[in-house]
């Protein structure tokens, strides 16, 4: 994938460490990122990494970027604008990125629901049949986790579960983190080394 914008929404699973680790590579990578987090999401980042991401979005936007270590790069929005380009399939960004997902949102989703920004972007992205990637973190799954999931593998999402490597023996958490978004970025079509390739141990 070329250099676009790519919508990433953090929502209130566990992991939001995946979500800010991908919107980082992504900047670092000359990537435009809209970046939004859902109400829940942003209880459970402010309680996982003490990033406060509630507010004013200006200044949440400071805190991402000193949070993150990077200078440029990220439209934060609301998740309660729908007049946001992302809302749009005239305008809509180039690949989505859900990262955590929750199982809520996943089954809005899976329902066509499009109760907000998040939702209704990822809405947009099934229509205009461009990625749609979604991580869950969740355990165990339901029978209705796993029927939503197939239900959306089915219309065209990428079900990309956060689900690190051991073969890599990882010696530390970042490098289990990596090893998901690097698959997350492989799916994206984007060149990384942030993980082992099986083989190259």
């Amino acid at each position: 994938m070329d250099n676009g914008n790519i919508f990433v929404a953090l929502t209130g699973a566990s992991g939001s460490v995946y979500g800010l680790r991908l919107v980082e590579q992504l900047c670092l990578a000359g990537y435009r990122v809209t970046f939004s987090a859902s109400c829940s999401g942003t209880a459970v980042c402010r309680e996982e990494t003490g990033l406060d991401l509630s507010g004013d979005l200006d200044k949440a936007l400071d805190r991402l970027y000193q949070h993150l270590e990077v200078e440029s790069g990220i439209e934060l929005a609301h998740p309660d604008d729908l007049f946001r380009s992302a809302a749009s399939g005239s305008s809509a960004p180039d690949a989505m990125v859900v990262c955590p997902c929750s199982m809520g949102t996943l089954a809005r989703i899976a329902c066509g629901v499009s109760g907000n920004l998040i939702e209704r972007s990822a809405d947009v992205m099934l229509k205009e049949r461009r990625p749609l990637l979604l991580v869950p973190r969740e355990t165990p799954l339901s029978e209705i986790h796993l029927e939503n999931m197939l239900k959306l593998s089915r219309c065209g999402a990428r079900i990309v579960p956060a689900m690190p490597g051991f073969y890599t023996r990882p010696d530390s958490v970042l490098e289990m983190v990596d090893f998901v978004v690097g698959k997350l970025l492989d799916q994206l079509g984007i060149a990384n080394d942030l993980y082992k390739r099986w083989g190259n141990q």
